[in-house]
Formats: structure tokens, C-alpha cells, sequence
């Protein structure tokens, strides 16, 4: 998938995968998954951490930009300048919460693609999964390993 078309998909806050579904169920409450194709959104507890950054780097480079621009051409007044900048500090973050979101789900898609084959239902919760060929279950086509698993291994 092209990084302008999951871009375009984030701007839109819609799922990274299909492009149908929508993140966001209010405005700070994000789906699990997403309506359309079961993705989950949230791949590991913490995932979303990473969209502090995307969040605070451009709050911090329109700030850190903006302000010396608009303080030395005077334009306004060095305390409304600093009001200004207090409420965008305070205020554009919030705005941007979705779109800091989105963005780092489709930075995620895009540096770590998932497929639609890595996404599957598990029977006893009808709820979709990311899961690796090690997770799937024991069936007559595919037998149960033998042996520790990876992580075993590696205790």
C-alpha cells in the first residue's frame, strides 16, 4: 500500500486497511476495530504512545517557528503574542488528537504492513486478531506443534 494513500486515508481518519471504516467513535473515543473489515486498531497495549510524538512535534514546530516569525515582524504585541501561543499550546493539541492518531496508525501500516490474511476471527469470541501461524489452531490439515515455542526457547 502507497504512503500517500494511508496518508490520505489518516487525514480522513479512516482504518489504514480498507479505507471504509472510521476510528473514531466521539471525539477522544477511538473504535477497537474498525466497522468494515475487523482490523484492530490498537496492536499491543501502549501502541498509541508513539502518536504523542507525531502530536507534540508539530505543535512544537508551529510554535517554535511561528512565534520568533510573528515576535520580530511585530505583528502583534509581545503579551497578546504570548496569549496567542499559551491557547494554541493548549487548544491545537486537542484538535489534533485524532490526527495524531490516524497518522501513527498509518506510519505503522507503512513501516509494519499487516495483511488482510494476518487478520482472522477466533472462534469462541467472533472477534477479529492479529495473529502469527503459530497462534492458529490444531486441525486436521495443520497438527499441533511439538516442542517449546519461540519464546520458550529463548528462557
Amino acid at each position: 500500500m502507497g504512503f500517500s494513500t494511508l496518508v490520505w486515508r489518516s487525514l480522513r481518519l479512516r482504518c489504514p486497511m480498507c479505507g471504509q471504516g472510521r476510528l473514531f467513535a466521539g471525539w477522544f473515543r477511538m473504535r477497537a476495530e474498525c466497522e468494515s473489515c475487523g482490523t484492530r486498531f490498537e496492536r499491543e497495549a501502549g501502541f498509541f504512545l508513539g502518536s504523542i510524538y507525531f502530536n507534540y512535534g508539530l505543535t512544537a514546530l508551529v510554535v517554535a517557528i511561528g512565534y520568533p516569525v510573528l515576535l520580530f515582524t511585530r505583528t502583534l504585541g509581545e503579551t497578546k503574542l504570548l496569549v496567542l501561543t499559551l491557547a494554541f499550546t493548549l487548544l491545537f493539541p486537542m484538535w489534533f488528537f485524532r490526527y495524531a492518531r490516524a497518522l501513527w496508525l498509518g506510519f505503522d501500516q507503512f513501516m509494519d504492513p499487516r495483511h488482510r490474511t494476518d487478520i482472522h476471527f477466533t472462534p469462541d469470541t467472533e472477534t477479529p486478531s492479529h495473529a502469527t501461524a503459530d497462534d492458529a489452531p490444531a486441525t486436521a490439515e495443520r497438527p499441533a506443534a511439538v516442542g517449546p515455542s519461540a519464546s520458550e526457547e529463548r528462557s
